[in-house]
Order: C-alpha cells, then structure tokens, then sequence
C-alpha cells in the first residue's frame, strides 16, 4: 500500500504538472489580448478573470478542494492590502480563487524567466529583485501607486515559505509599512492545510484533499504613524496565528 500510495503521488504531481502548463497556454492569448487592449485597473481585473479560471480548471482537475470562511469580511468595493500565510505551492491558487476581488500582487523578478508564464506574470504583478535595495524601493512605490488609485494589493509578509515548525515565519514590515504610508487596512487570511496537500520540500509527497481559507476582520491602520509598524505587524501576526492554531 506504501508503494501504491508513493506511485499514486507521483503520477498526481505529473498530472498536476500537465494541467498548469496546458491551461497556461490556453489562458496566454487572453491575457495578451486583454493587455493590448486595456491598461491599469481594467487590465488588471480582466487578466485577474483568467487567473480565476485558470486556478479553478487546475484546483478540479488536481483533486483539490478549497473552502473559505469568513469572505464577507471583506468589502468587494474596498482597497486593502491583502496577506496570508505561506507554506505551499497550493497557495497563489487558493488565494487568487479566494479574494472577492482583482488584486495586485508583490512576486519575484526570477519567475520572469519562464517562457510565457514569465510574460503573463511580468504583466500581472508588482516584481522584486530581493538582492537589490533600489529594486525593492521601486516596488513599494509602485505598490503605493496602485493602492492609491483604487487597487487591491497582496503580499506574503513571511516574504517566502515558511520552512519552520512554527505557524509562521518572521515577518517582514513591508506590506505594514505600506498600509500605513497609504492608511490601508490590512486585510489578513490564512490557508490551512496546503502545505500538508503540497510541501515546497516535498512535492513528491502531494496528495488530493481539501484546503480551507479563513478570512479575518480587516485590521484599520487609520491615524497610524510609522513609530506604530512593529506594533501593527504583531498584532496581526498574532491574529494569524491563533486562526491557524484553532484549525490545527
């Protein structure tokens, strides 16, 4: 049964393999279209469409299943900066079928190198040379852009995958740095169950199940200043972690 449950992972994470890149391709024509024809916040909502289906098509055809609590925290209509834990490769999909709306998202300059998926990504997110001071200073200020006509944002506060026992790792002060630059509340979320679906450090290991994204009260930063940032990032560090805690 051991061997058949290893054949049976193995087999599922080629087939999941097969399914991201094939919608990939089916989903590039629109995406590049929409580009060309729109710009700002429309072309961002549009290409945000495909991601849905995109995301949708892979999360039924993976044998995955996602429930979300607690969406209605969030205003469809609002401008938030929106973070959540991260531990699995499960995560962008759970999070671009869980926002109840179009949302930009701080990624890694790397990813641009993959074909097609690096054209798709460069025109859907806010890119960041981690290695670069005057990258990472840039990408606020495109992120302070954004939120400032409107846009949603979204943000990984741990930075990268959480590889610790603990429920999160450390957290950076960018997204709450931003929030109270902008005066944008913090919408926090938190993914349950992904990374024991899909480890970054076991992806042989994947299996079907379900995942749960629980959305929590936005977190008002209204009349803040910057001496209150550590202040903020632990008070919603700890909102997240007692969430993820309450589902272990």
């Amino acid at each position: 049964m051991k061997l058949f449950g290893r054949l049976f992972s193995f087999l599922l994470m080629i087939w999941c393999f097969i399914v991201f890149a094939a919608m990939m391709l089916v989903m590039f024509p629109f995406v590049i279209a929409i580009n060309l024809i729109f710009s700002g916040k429309r072309a961002q909502a549009l290409s945000f469409v495909c991601l849905r289906i995109w995301a949708g098509v892979f999360l039924v055809l993976g044998l995955f299943r996602l429930v979300i609590k607690n969406k209605h925290y969030s205003d469809p209509k609002g401008s938030y900066i929106y973070v959540c834990n991260h531990g699995s490769y499960l995560d962008a999909i759970a999070i671009v079928l869980s926002a109840p709306q179009a949302f930009k998202p701080l990624g890694k300059k790397e990813l641009v190198k993959i074909p097609i998926f690096g054209w798709m990504y460069r025109n859907l997110v806010v890119m960041v040379d981690r290695s670069s001071p005057e990258s990472r200073a840039k990408s606020v200020e495109a992120l302070i852009a954004d939120l400032r006509s409107g846009q949603s944002l979204f943000i990984f506060p741990e930075g990268t995958m959480n590889r610790s026992d603990e429920p999160l790792g450390p957290f950076y002060d960018g997204a709450f740095r931003i929030a109270i630059e902008t005066q944008t509340p913090i919408a926090p979320m938190v993914l349950i169950n992904a990374s024991k679906l899909l480890h970054r450090d076991h992806p042989t290991r994947i299996k079907p199940g379900t995942m749960t994204m629980v959305f929590m009260p936005p977190v008002p930063v209204a009349g803040m200043v910057m001496d209150d940032l550590p202040k903020l990032k632990q008070q919603v560090k700890q909102l997240m972690e007692e969430q993820i805690l309450a589902y272990a």
